[in-house]
């Protein structure tokens, strides 16, 4: 499949949220389409393309943030009417500008999901989902955890109405009415969810997901229970997937998969002899892609994917070749209108350069009053702040509408940053005297110009919880700064699943008082990532967790007046204790806390860690190795004389270095984590180990299982 696409871009207006652009159908397959989209400020604008120019259909004034926008209409017609969620408010538009509907859910959340499917309206909230017909309320359901997204299987196919809703806690939801019908459990926080091939495929059951960390699947919604299709995973470590749509670019009758990623990259995925989906083509924007949609906008005849990005740029990916310069007549007279573009574009931009002059100097003639009120300017962040279960890092990820001119890190708790490939800002770390300052970390990120998106990965301690804050500097005049907060848990490794090996050693601790369900359930908002902050309906709730490091598993099941936390790992019990004491105590609780350990729970953590620090290790030592073997190869001429496993390092060490260079503190984190379990198990036993540490760290640098084992054993 070769695919020659061009970039036209049409439009640029305020800051975008997902799914909240569309493109009006027509009848005719290759007839150009009207793009709506809506942005941040509220503003919903309505253009078709003539001439290769924005000609402007309607727009509406500024007002509250639009979150979600769809189109419906009568079921089996065009689906033409427009409709917007902002607040807790939808309206509806035709698609000349004329506003039909205003209708106010008196919903106490803002809307962040909408479907429509006929007179059907489906709304969803953080944690709330309301199905209105004809806008009389039919169905409520509140969900266990934050709802990203929201359709329904098609009505026309399946005569009935099923809704899906996409989790945070990496389950599909699908309601039946008011009440849960079944659950599936997904490999990541699902993020966005479409109809397969835009109908449902030839059963209307199938329904297309994307996650927050890149992965994307297929599902067949049946009535009794759902089928798996196919799920690729995200092995090029992409961003996470925010919107999706079907559409036959090439033009062989068989519909493309269209996927858009929060790091900017475009994905084509074909179905060319095979069930699963294969990467084709990609395109990668500087920025978010927040909708994407097949159809036929800037020329009759020539079909294209148009995207919007998170600042508000509406792009076009054409067949149409725009920049060829020589070739047939048609060729070269566009040229000519890109010619002819250029030079318009190079007056209007003149033309801004010198009002910017104009209004600077007014500007600074007016700061000069006494008068004069200076105004900050404002501006939006897009920020995800998310564990990465590969390599047991945090992911932090910036973008500002405006170009980034610094960010500004600044941390109370230990972390380490790690390099991000992306990345191409200039990082500065400055020495942090901790005691009387509470800075662990200062260091600051000074970007190229025109940077919008600002990638950073970080290393967290579990144990070790604080805030991390991120200042974020645009470049704009007058200089202005935006903080953002991040909290490191207690338990900041630890990441959701939804079942556990109970065949594992585990240890207990249980806590008993005189709290409340909200309570218990704050303090474990307060340790853990990943856990809803609403407080879960009913008497009692279980979550599980696994460690991204380590692979070790927690059990958490609480209620009111009591609470079980089971491990595998010593050490996250020991965590645990003390920071639930420490809370309990900041709200005058008197806890009965008690432990059961399981002795042979350290030995199973060991076994664990085993594989882990083997590898580091090896890698250390073959590091250690190259340059020695590259002067022997020098000195030589070859390698032939070197026994296999050597000639190997040689063969290898680009690699090596690298894998080296992308871990560079594993091995003091696995150092750490065996130090604080060696001191955990003899701290439950009330035995203060401390002064043998030092041993300990000499049996780890000539590392041998068996005698840490022995070790472990024998220490007291």
């Amino acid at each position: 499949m070769e695919l020659n696409l061009s970039r036209v871009d049409y439009l640029q207006v305020g800051v975008t949220s997902q799914k909240t652009m569309k493109l009006l159908p027509t009848s005719g397959r290759k007839a150009m389409q009207k793009v709506v989209i809506g942005d941040q400020d509220g503003v919903v604008t309505c253009f078709g393309i003539k001439k290769g120019e924005p000609v402007p259909v309607f727009q509406t004034l500024p007002g509250e943030k639009i979150a979600r926008l769809e189109l419906g209409g009568a079921l089996n017609t065009l689906q033409e009417k427009i409709f917007v969620a902002s607040g807790s408010e939808v309206r509806g538009f035709t698609k000349r500008g004329k506003q039909f509907l205003s209708f106010d859910t008196n919903l106490t959340e803002s809307i962040k999901a909408m479907y429509i499917s006929g007179s059907d309206l489906f709304l969803c909230a953080s944690y709330i989902y309301n199905h209105y017909c004809d806008c009389k309320d039919q169905h409520y359901y509140l969900s266990g955890d934050k709802i990203n997204d929201i359709l329904c299987l098609p009505v026309e196919k399946l005569s009935c109405i099923t809704p899906v809703l996409a989790c945070q806690d990496r389950v599909l939801r699908v309601l039946q009415g008011s009440d849960l019908l079944y659950e599936m459990e997904v490999p990541g926080p699902p993020s966005v969810l479409a109809l397969n091939e835009g109908n449902g495929g030839d059963s209307g059951e199938e329904v297309l997901f994307g996650t927050s960390d890149g992965k994307i699947g297929l599902i067949q919604i049946s009535a009794a229970s759902p089928v798996e299709k196919w799920k690729i995973e995200n092995e090029k470590k992409r961003g996470g997937v925010l919107c999706m749509d079907s559409f036959d670019i090439v033009g062989d009758g068989v519909k493309e998969l269209l996927i858009g990623r929060d790091d900017g990259i475009l994905e084509i995925y074909n179905f060319e002899n095979a069930n699963t989906p294969v990467l084709r083509h990609e395109y990668a924007f500087s920025e978010s892609v927040t909708s994407v949609q097949g159809g036929c906008v800037g020329k009759e005849g020539y079909d294209e994917i148009v995207t919007s990005t998170y600042s508000g740029w509406v792009s076009g990916l054409t067949t149409e070749h725009v920049y060829r310069e020589c070739g047939s007549g048609d060729e070269v007279k566009m040229s000519h209108e890109m010619q002819n573009k250029i030079v318009s574009l190079r007056n209007d931009l003149e033309q801004l350069q010198v009002k910017v002059l104009e209004e600077r100097e007014k500007y600074q003639m007016n700061s000069q009053s006494s008068t004069a009120i200076s105004t900050v300017p404002t501006f939006s962040i897009n920020d995800k702040f998310t564990l990465n279960r590969d390599d047991a890092s945090y992911s932090l990820v910036l973008e500002v509408q405006t170009a980034i001119d610094t960010v500004l890190l600044q941390c109370d708790v230990p972390i380490d940053l790690k390099d991000v490939d992306k990345n191409s800002a200039v990082v500065s770390v400055v020495d942090c005297e901790s005691e009387p300052n509470g800075n662990f970390l200062l260091a600051t990120y000074r970007c190229q110009a025109n940077t919008t998106r600002l990638e950073l990965k970080i290393l967290s301690i579990e144990g070790r919880y604080g805030t991390l804050q991120a200042y974020v500097i645009p470049r704009v005049q007058p200089k202005t700064c935006q903080v953002q907060q991040y909290q490191i848990k207690p338990l900041s490794l630890h990441q959701r699943t939804h079942c556990i090996d109970q065949d594992r050693p585990m240890n207990t601790l249980t806590l008993k008082g005189q709290f409340s369900f909200s309570e218990v359930h704050s303090w474990v908002v307060f340790c853990l990532p990943e856990v809803p902050e609403k407080t879960p309906v009913g008497e009692s709730i279980s979550f599980y967790f696994q460690n991204t490091f380590l692979d070790t598993q927690l059990e958490c099941t609480y209620r009111k007046g009591e609470g079980y936390f089971k491990s595998d790992n010593i050490s996250t019990i020991s965590i645990l204790k003390d920071v639930l004491s420490k809370e309990a105590t900041k709200r005058k609780i008197n806890l009965s806390i008690s432990c059961d350990i399981n002795e042979a729970s350290v030995n199973h953590t060991l076994k664990l860690i085993h594989p882990k620090l083997d590898y580091q290790l090896m890698l250390a030592k073959k590091v250690e190795l190259i340059d020695a073997l590259k002067e022997l190869q020098t000195h030589e001429g070859n390698t032939d004389f070197l026994i296999p496993e050597y000639r190997n390092i040689v063969e290898e060490a680009e690699q090596l270095l690298k894998e080296h260079e992308k871990q560079p503190a594993s091995l003091e984190r696995l150092y750490g984590m065996i130090t604080d379990l060696f001191i955990d198990k003899f701290k439950f036993k009330g035995t203060n180990v401390k002064t043998k540490v030092p041993l300990l760290l000499e049996i780890l640098g000539s590392y041998d299982q068996n005698t840490l084992l022995a070790f472990f054993d024998s220490a007291a």
